[in-house]
C-alpha cells in the first residue's frame, strides 16, 4: 500500500506542477523560470505545513505522509528543474538573472517552509 499512496500522490503532484508552472509561465510571459520558482515556493510552504500537521502533531496515519509529503510534494517541487534552469541561465551568460534566481529560490523556499510551519502551529 505504501507504493500505491506514494504513486497516487506523485501522479497528482506531477500534474499539479505542470499546471501551475505552465499557468505562471503563460501569465507572466517572460524569459525567466517564474513557473518553477512559484512551484518551489508553494511546495516549500506546503511541506512546512504538512510537517507540522503530519509529523509533529501526528495527524493522520503513515499513508497521509506517504501521499502528501513523499508522493505529492516530492513530485510537485522541482529542484532538478531548478538546477537545469540555473545552468541554462549561466550558459546564456545571464549572470544577474542566474544569481537572482538561485538566491531567491534558496532563500525564498527556506522562508516559505518556515512560514508554513509557523502558520500550521498558529492554527493548532
Amino acid at each position: 500500500m505504501t507504493y500505491l499512496w506514494i504513486g497516487i500522490g506523485g501522479a497528482l503532484g506531477a500534474i499539479s506542477r505542470y499546471l501551475v508552472a505552465t499557468a505562471v509561465f503563460r501569465w507572466l510571459d517572460k524569459p525567466f523560470p517564474y513557473g518553477t520558482l512559484t512551484v518551489n515556493l508553494l511546495g516549500s510552504f506546503a511541506i512546512g505545513m504538512a510537517y507540522v500537521w503530519l509529523v509533529e502533531q501526528q495527524w493522520g496515519g503513515d499513508y497521509h505522509k506517504q501521499l502528501a509529503m513523499i508522493g505529492f510534494l516530492g513530485a510537485f517541487t522541482t529542484f532538478s528543474t531548478f538546477s537545469l534552469e540555473s545552468i541554462a541561465l549561466l550558459q546564456q551568460e545571464r549572470w544577474l538573472a542566474m544569481a537572482g534566481y538561485v538566491g531567491f529560490s534558496v532563500t525564498g523556499c527556506l522562508l516559505a517552509t518556515a512560514a508554513g510551519m509557523w502558520l500550521s502551529k498558529s492554527l493548532v
